[in-house]
């Protein structure tokens, strides 16, 4: 039986490799800045709760929109 996601704090690398964990952790984090960039109302909403490029930590608000604009990893 596969573990239900947890909203939580996660690190930006970490939840990368959730949806991306057959690639190298580097290539991971690039893939999923992309998704978020190229989706431009997931991006604005991450930007309205002060979210930036360079972030290394995301809120569990944060990882709840990435979840439902992207999908569960």
């Amino acid at each position: 039986m596969e573990k239900e996601f947890e909203i939580r704090t996660y690190g930006f690398g970490e939840l990368a490799r959730l949806y991306l964990p057959n690639i190298k952790p580097e290539s991971a984090s690039k893939r999923l800045r992309a998704w978020i960039k190229k989706n431009q109302k997931l991006n604005e909403l991450l930007n309205q709760l002060g979210y930036e490029k360079s972030d290394k930590v995301l809120t569990p608000k944060m990882v709840d929109l990435i979840i439902i604009w992207i999908g569960h990893p």
